[in-house]
């Protein structure tokens, strides 16, 4: 894909921010019910098509995001490129109709109330994706948490591709344990033009968005800039790495199907997403769980044990071991990562590869304890990942394991709002 190394693309955007504001496109909200235009994120729900169901009976025939984007329950239906042709075209007929207006040099600062009543503030704009790369072992200010899964940006990019419009649910996290940068928004939020507010559809709480004139987005800036000053990982992925990741892709496809033009201002350059901050209390990490089924569970526990040196006696990586006789906590003294995931993790691939088994990704406790009550069938909980080591184990390891820790609930992810033009 002709993608620039680290160290090029730092060259290339040396000179500009990361973050900045973008010419962003809501409908008027006189004209247009908020509550029918805003839908959740497209990579939720994917295996209950009821809920898209729903979603469709509630926004009719009103303007809705739903019109432009692709559930991903849909992903693999037989009628997906009929799917994305009406995409593109209903974002030229909201464009022709004037649905949407323009609010130019834009920074939009959000208070959603999530379903569970906590807030979580944040602020829209564009992220250079010069700054960004996805593959393993990347030293650029802009990083995946967790490996990206090549085969799935194909399918997204034939989305975005031709598509006049982007519509952003990518929540890309800064580690700022005083809230210095989003905080001064929270502190000015009476000063700005409030665009929006509603309740969510289908228990996603509620959102409020503000216009940030000059001196919210020049404080803003400020604040942001003191916090990422000397640092080598700026911001990290939270949600949506797969659609940045696709938004890369086509940029990087841009380039180099036109070599000799000079596309560092096209819009394709750049993303718009949500920066939030990691120590938000609306942001709260769980713990994925793994059970190994239809294996040799004394074969794997004796590997395991030698791999990772796994005792009783305690260290910073444990590792709940659930068999139908019960748990039993030991501890990982032969690490390979800097979380107990990571070691554990990387010790089930490798040993995967040369026996039987199956791998799954379990959310509750519960789960597992049913799961593993049937013959051949081994489950491992893991702790609770602490925010506060996010940044520092992407440094150290580089992207985390696949599952390394959940985000919220379903419902709390970002609904749609926002558009900007990438063509």
């Amino acid at each position: 894909m002709g993608i620039r190394t680290a160290s090029a693309e730092r060259c290339a955007i040396e000179m500009q921010t990361i973050f900045t504001a973008a010419d962003i496109l809501l409908p008027d909200f006189t004209e247009t019910d908020a509550a029918k235009w805003s839908v959740i994120a497209c990579d939720q729900f994917t295996g209950e098509p009821s809920y898209w169901e729903k979603t469709a009976e509630i926004a009719g025939n009103a303007p809705s995001t739903l019109n432009l984007i692709l559930p991903e329950v849909y992903l693999e239906e037989p009628d997906v490129e009929e799917r994305i042709a009406a995409i593109r075209s209903n974002m030229d007929d909201y464009l022709g109709r004037n649905i949407l207006k323009t609010y130019a040099n834009a920074m939009v600062y959000v208070e959603r109330v999530q379903g569970n009543g906590i807030l979580r503030a944040g602020v829209i704009g564009k992220l250079d994706l010069e700054a960004y790369d996805y593959n393993k072992g990347s030293v650029s200010p802009v990083r995946a948490t967790e490996a990206t899964v090549l085969e799935r940006i194909p399918p997204r990019m034939r989305v975005r591709e031709g598509a006049a419009l982007e519509l952003p649910h990518i929540m890309v996290l800064i580690d700022d344990p005083d809230d210095s940068a989003i905080g001064s928004c929270t502190a000015a939020k009476a000063d700005m033009q409030k665009l929006y507010s509603t309740e969510l559809m289908n228990g996603g709480g509620s959102i409020d968005g503000y216009l940030m004139g000059e001196a919210e987005q020049a404080a803003f800036q400020n604040a942001l800039t003191a916090l990422l000053d000397g640092k080598e990982l700026q911001f990290a992925m939270g949600d949506g790495n797969h659609s940045l990741a696709t938004a890369k892709a086509c940029y990087e496809a841009l380039k180099q199907a036109h070599p000799d033009e000079d596309l560092s201002n096209h819009p394709a350059r750049y993303a718009l997403v949500e920066v939030v901050n990691l120590h938000s209390d609306a942001l709260q990490f769980e713990a994925i769980h793994r059970i190994i089924e239809q294996t040799d569970t004394e074969k794997l526990m004796t590997d395991l044990t030698e791999v990772l040196g796994l005792s009783e006696e305690v260290s910073d990586q444990p590792v709940t071991v659930v068999r139908s006789g019960g748990r039993k906590t030991l501890y990982v003294h032969k690490p390979s990562s800097n979380l107990a995931v990571g070691s554990l993790q990387n010790a089930l691939d490798a040993w995967l590869k040369e026996n039987a088994g199956k791998i799954d990704y379990i959310h509750g406790e519960d789960t597992i304890d049913r799961l593993t009550a049937k013959p051949d069938s081994i489950g491992f909980l893991l702790p609770d990942m602490h925010k506060s080591l996010l940044f520092p184990s992407v440094q150290k390891d580089g992207v985390l394991p696949r599952k390394t820790f959940s985000m919220g609930h379903a419902e709390d992810k970002r609904y749609y709002m926002e558009c900007r033009r990438i063509r």
